[in-house]
């Protein structure tokens, strides 16, 4: 399964900026309220050291990650529900997305334009304010929804349910001041202020910077502004806890990759995710620890230490584990 995120918020919140930082996508990122009208879509691979490291074990031809998809929805403004602005006619594209990452506005910029109520009229920086509008349009929206599929099902009793946009987990993305992303008291209240959901605190500006940069640069980077991860990591890392997903890995000198799957996903279904053959025709599959590989040094040392397992059906899979599946159909 790839994992599929839609960014929303209100306009000029940093939000394509963010975008074209996650994606290097070269979104339009403008200082004024809808400058993204159609949705931006981009496709990244989610950062995965052990990927590097298997690759050079096994002398592999091709290294394939898991992946992340980003919609970039337009900006929403209280009233979209009822025409305002660009109105809400892009929040269906947020029903094939997995997850909401809504981007809130904390940082100050007067040369900047902060909007809520409409399109032309400045507020001030209230990120309580913010999160309840875009909430509140989130409500209208699934709102109107539920009347059409109640008129809809009035004609056809089996009509096909709808998946509502408030029932989508959501990940707030607090878009910061430089100076403020080491502020430990702001983020305690800003967190506080969105439990249970997770918050992730970025400078888009910092973020935008740098694009192009190799990872060991951006850790260089990101130190120098006492930052330990950058935006896509934190919104991965975030996203994967919100779902309840993990990561598997295959290796050989084919290829190395990671997959995606369900924390609490069985051997069976997580072979699944690499062909619906090897779950219909699965027999077994031989497990060893990513950990232990690295440790010992190759697949013949963790075999000779008794630490690669043949596991069955009902084998819960773990973060991490390196498998080879044995099938036959």
């Amino acid at each position: 399964m790839n994992l599929k995120i839609a960014i929303v918020g209100l306009p000029n919140v940093g939000k394509s900026t963010l975008f074209n930082a996650l994606t290097n996508a070269g979104a339009l990122s403008a200082n004024y309220p809808f400058a993204t009208i159609e949705p931006n879509v981009g496709i990244v691979p989610v950062p995965d050291h052990r990927l590097d490291v298997l690759a050079k074990m096994y002398d592999t031809e091709k290294v394939i990650p898991a992946t992340v998809e980003f919609v970039d929805i337009a900006g929403l403004v209280e009233g979209a529900s009822k025409g305002e602005g660009l109105g809400n006619k892009f929040l269906a594209n947020i029903r094939e997305c997995q997850i909401i990452c809504h981007v809130v506005r904390v940082f100050s910029d007067s040369n900047v334009t902060h909007v809520s109520k409409d399109a032309n009229t400045p507020a001030d920086v209230d990120p309580k304010n913010d999160i309840e509008i875009i909430q509140t349009e989130l409500e209208l929206a699934d709102l109107e929804t539920r009347e059409k599929v109640a008129a809809k099902r009035k004609k056809d009793p089996n009509d096909e349910h709808i998946p509502y946009l408030t029932e989508k987990p959501v990940i707030y993305m607090f878009n910061v001041d430089e100076e403020e992303l080491t502020n430990e008291a702001l983020k305690a209240d800003l967190r506080a202020m969105v439990a249970p959901a997770q918050a992730v605190f970025v400078n888009a500006k910092l973020e935008e910077e740098m694009a192009g940069m190799t990872h060991d640069e951006k850790m260089e980077f990101l130190k120098t502004y006492g930052v330990e991860n950058d935006a896509l990591a934190e919104l991965i890392q975030a996203s994967y806890k919100t779902l309840g997903l993990q990561s598997f890995l295959t290796a050989g000198k084919k290829e190395v990759r990671a997959w995606t799957i369900k924390q609490g996903a069985t051997a069976p279904e997580a072979a699944g995710t690499i062909h619906t053959d090897f779950q219909r025709g699965f027999i077994a599959a031989e497990v060893m620890k990513y950990d232990d590989l690295v440790e010992l040094g190759s697949e013949q040392a963790v075999k000779a230490a008794g630490k690669l397992a043949t596991v069955g059906k009902t084998y819960i899979m773990e973060e991490g584990d390196i498998v080879e599946f044995k099938f036959n159909v």
